[in-house]
């Protein structure tokens, strides 16, 4: 594919792409506990690093002159919001855990016991735009759920969600998880997103969160589900 042999990223992104498929055995295997604890060491990583992700953050706000102030509203992380991240985090702990859940039983008509059980993804892509809150989200929702998360933001909160991802990276060694449950896109081109929607041998389901642009490109490009 032409584009991809001119997307320079593409070696970065396939090596930590490979790391987050070799973390997905582990990811499942995790204990309801494992998970709680570092989701609350993460939150509480969150606000440690609260004036190194706020200043992060005011670089993004400085240059995202391109944005109307309701965008800039949005990507702006204060102190306060900084808290309300953290405590998204703890309450997705608090959720029940959705591993292991059974969705149907039924007995066949050879009485075989049929059970439908809930089990993880493995690897999931999140491809978003200027909320940098979405980050921290989306790495609770998926660890609380087995998974392991890739994040690529948008260029306009570039600087936001590396801090972020730094702070929740440190919250997961603190407990003695890999930092490869959560990773982020460090190639801040269209086509690194290109090249995420297209990773089939490593991206297990694909999520666009944003405006009607970002869902078009990935109805239009995607090739993993």
């Amino acid at each position: 594919n032409r584009r991809h042999e001119i997307f320079g990223g593409e070696k970065i992104m396939e090596k930590m792409l490979k790391l987050a498929k070799a973390e997905t055995v582990n990811a499942g295997a995790l204990t309801t506990e494992q998970k709680n604890n570092a989701l609350f060491a993460m939150a509480d990583e969150l606000i440690a690093h609260t004036d190194e992700i706020v200043s992060a953050n005011a670089i993004d706000v400085k240059e995202a002159t391109f944005l109307s102030d309701v965008m800039v509203d949005r990507l702006k992380l204060t102190a306060d919001r900084m808290v309300g991240m953290a405590n998204g985090m703890r309450e997705v702990a608090l959720l029940e855990d959705p591993v292991g859940r059974v969705l149907a039983s039924h007995v066949n008509k050879a009485g075989l016991n049929i059970t439908k059980v809930s089990v993880p993804f493995g690897v999931i892509a999140v491809i978003f735009e200027s909320r940098p809150n979405v980050s921290s989200d989306t790495a609770a929702l998926c660890l609380k759920s087995g998974n392991v998360c890739v994040l690529r933001g948008g260029k306009e909160s570039y600087n936001s969600c590396t801090a972020i991802v730094k702070a929740l990276k440190s919250g997961l060694k603190k407990v003695g998880l890999s930092e490869n449950l959560v990773n982020i896109v460090s190639d801040k081109s269209r086509e690194s997103a290109n090249y995420l929607m297209t990773a089939t041998k490593y991206v297990d389901l694909l999520i666009p969160r944003g405006g009607a642009g970002l869902i078009r490109a990935c109805v239009e490009n995607a090739t993993v589900p």
